[in-house]
């Protein structure tokens, strides 16, 4: 992956105050050099080509404390949003950042936002919550969002009224690529208004799918939780003559959770994902390749992410959410019900069951890696808001912690190369063959 983009991070204006983590003594104090970084691509061959074309190398700054901040503790007041879907571990990203604030920067005036964007808008009369550490104690043991959530696009205008008026200092924007695109707007809008605003975006997708982000928090949940689908799945399948166990998991636009979960738990035949095209019909077809399997083995597992196969549904009527987002087909109940007539047609009683453990994945409580990456997070957050960057989110980048401008993200997406590594394990461990009709 590459960044077309400046890597140069917005601030907003010279951080001239001593941290107060100086007089932290109970605990081990590093601070990072605001010109610490993180070279982007480490591909020998690409860093060559950098230095032999006289093109900066490419780096991400280095997230971290620093040495001298730029709101003054004692006076700043933050604010917490979470927008968009559930995922798991936003309990946990929202407890790291007020932890951090209250304990570690002295902040005391932390307001938390409900129900996402909705929250700033007047006319949705939502008020907000103080957020403290006895109110945020506990809440890692929860699924969701404690603060809620909302879709749907909001007025800018409006929202950053609403922190001019309750005098925010740094905003936390807990959100996918739909948040973090408002994220970049409400930044620019302030720029506009010449406003004194830091916005720090955590970047936030169960399908592991935002551009530049290599490790999203909550997917690993996802995963682990979808292991224990396919385990279920294989179960059913093996207990009956021509089982089949079909399992629809997250994935839009990308495949990550399934081909991950796929390796994981090695009891996959069949992974169907929105990246690779797949035929049902014909000698390479879906439903012949399952039938060549039922005869050989007596028992199959198809693995399919919701955004797959949409190219079925292409004479269908387009509808969108709240969010402009292009509602999907239901690829797994439409396999269920095909699957069935398939082999219906040809006289073979099969016994198929369909697992969706879809919204099951998004709203558990994140599992202890993840909990441990989202405290990374949170923390780092607040180290660069508190320092006054702006327009940025905080990512995870050849195992450091990083500062990414929204630029370098906001409107592109990650997604399964067909060539590379995790695909070609995934047609390793599942002995998948080309699903396509030449």
């Amino acid at each position: 992956m590459k960044c077309s983009d400046t890597t140069q991070v917005d601030t907003l204006g010279k951080a001239s105050i001593v941290s107060p983590l100086f007089d932290d003594q109970a605990a081990y104090q590093y601070f990072v050099p605001e010109d610490e970084k993180i070279i982007i691509q480490i591909n020998t061959k690409q860093i060559v080509s950098f230095i032999s074309d006289d093109i900066p190398i490419p780096m991400f700054e280095l997230a971290g404390p620093r040495k001298q901040i730029y709101f003054d503790p004692s006076k700043l007041r933050c604010a917490l949003v979470t927008c968009g879907g559930l995922c798991p571990g936003l309990n946990d990203i929202i407890r790291s950042i007020v932890l951090e604030l209250y304990y570690r920067y002295g902040v005391k005036n932390i307001s938390g936002i409900k129900y996402g964007l909705e929250g700033f808008i007047p006319k949705c009369k939502h008020q907000t919550v103080d957020l403290n550490p006895k109110k945020v104690s506990d809440i890692l043991n929860e699924g969701g969002s404690v603060l809620g959530s909302s879709r749907g696009k909001q007025d800018i205008g409006q929202v950053v009224d609403c922190l001019e008026r309750m005098q925010i200092g740094i905003l936390f924007m807990i959100g996918g690529d739909g948040t973090l695109k408002a994220a970049s707007k409400i930044a620019d809008e302030i720029t506009t208004r010449n406003l004194k605003i830091s916005v720090i975006g955590i970047p936030k997708t169960i399908d592991n799918d935002i551009y530049m982000i290599s490790r999203s928090f909550g997917f690993d949940t996802a995963v682990e939780m979808a292991t224990q689908a396919i385990k279920g799945a294989h179960n059913e399948a093996e207990g009956y003559l021509n089982g089949i166990g079909l399992i629809k998991v997250m994935g839009r636009h990308s495949g990550f959770i399934a081909a991950t979960a796929a390796i994981a738990q090695q009891d996959v035949n069949f992974v169907l994902i929105p990246e690779i095209d797949f035929d049902l019909e014909g000698e390479n077809g879906l439903f012949c390749k399952l039938e060549k399997r039922l005869k050989l083995r007596k028992h199959a597992v198809i693995l399919v992410a919701e955004g797959a196969g949409q190219k079925i549904f292409k004479d269908e009527k387009e509808e969108f959410d709240p969010s402009g987002n292009k509602k999907l087909n239901d690829i797994g109940v439409f396999l269920k019900n095909k699957i069935i007539e398939y082999f219906l047609k040809k006289g073979i009683n099969i016994a198929l069951k369909y697992f969706d453990p879809s919204y099951l994945l998004r709203s558990m409580p994140a599992n202890s890696n993840d909990s441990v990456f989202c405290g990374f997070l949170g923390r780092d957050a607040v180290h660069a808001g508190m320092a006054g960057k702006t327009k940025i989110i905080i990512g995870h980048w050849n195992n450091h912690y990083v500062h990414i401008p929204m630029a370098c993200s906001v409107g592109k997406r990650k997604q399964v190369s067909p060539n590379g590594k995790l695909w070609h394990t995934v047609l390793e461990s599942t002995g998948q063959e080309t699903l396509i009709n030449s």
